[in-house]
């Protein structure tokens, strides 16, 4: 069996097996199609011969060409699981892959807003528009609920419980998850779907809540160049990311009293230790107010 035809095995078992989302199943195929290249390169076509330091040359070679810390652990963990897979099938009788530690990587911690940045973000929209209205909506929702960008633009109409006051969120590897959502984004929820909603659509019909002028769902790629243009709007010079207000909403939550247990629930963490980065967030800004501040800094 050939390699191309073992890789598409692999992303079929992560997608229907593991239930990984269309863009984590893409992350592991330019990984191993990577890999791939480079065996082809070395003209290795057997599998079985790989041993540990084929895959070690492999993350050597993508380091010299420029790949950090991160991306190499990440292409190690996709290599890891492509050859559990095949220890699975028998296509393999060992694991090249065992025996390598994963490449030490700094925890980054993520750009937040102020609550005042976040006020001046959310203002900018020109709500005399359908899209302005519908922008704020959008904008309104991903700071209420810390959801990700492509859980946003994934929701249905029916995802939205506005008497309740909370969201079905359907997140990674498809667990869902109910979040609360405030009074401010219930009120711009109901305006956009109201006045603005109708008019995108014109006489066309969607199960998706955000929608485009076209009618159509609204893409990641979409709903970033829409972000981009109002954080210039607004003046923000911070580096901001489509992850941005989920990780203003955590950081907040956690300056005013909450749990790390409750936002790990809210942001749909498996793991706590992933949420936690947060702490590191709120303890730098302790040590900035303390040196800004303090007459002995």
């Amino acid at each position: 069996m050939g390699i191309d035809t073992l890789i598409d095995s692999f992303l079929s078992y992560l997608e229907v097996v593991k239930g990984l989302s269309k863009n984590t199943v893409e992350s592991y195929q330019r990984d191993i199609s990577r890999f791939a290249g480079y065996l082809e390169d070395k003209q290795i076509h057997d599998l079985n011969s790989i041993d540990y330091r084929t895959v070690l040359d492999f993350l050597s070679y993508l380091r010299t060409r420029g790949l950090g810390a991160r991306s190499l652990a990440r292409t190690l963990v996709s290599v890891r699981q492509f050859f559990k897979f095949l220890l699975l099938e028998k296509i393999v009788s060992k694991d090249p892959v065992f025996l390598i530690r994963s490449p030490k990587v700094q925890k980054k911690i993520p750009e937040v807003l102020s609550i005042e940045e976040v006020d001046v973000l959310l203002s900018v929209p020109d709500e005399s528009t359908a899209e302005g209205i519908r922008d704020r909506a959008m904008l309104e929702v991903l700071y209420a609920t810390g959801i990700r960008v492509s859980e946003l633009v994934l929701l249905e109409l029916n995802s939205i419980n506005l008497e309740l006051g909370y969201v079905v969120v359907y997140g990674k590897g498809g667990k869902e998850r109910l979040v609360p959502i405030g009074e401010k984004a219930k009120e711009k929820l109901r305006q956009y779907l109201g006045a603005s909603r109708p008019h995108l659509l014109k006489n066309k019909t969607s199960s998706y809540l955000f929608v485009s002028r076209r009618g159509k769902r609204l893409t990641r790629q979409g709903f970033w160049k829409i972000l981009k243009g109002y954080v210039v709007k607004a003046g923000i010079s911070k580096n901001i990311s489509p992850h941005t207000l989920r990780h203003s909403f955590a950081t907040h939550l956690l300056q005013c009293g909450a749990d790390l247990r409750t936002i790990q629930l809210m942001l749909g963490h498996s793991d706590i230790s992933t949420t936690q980065i947060y702490t590191h967030i709120e303890r730098e800004r302790l040590k900035e107010i303390h040196k800004k501040f303090h007459p002995r800094s």
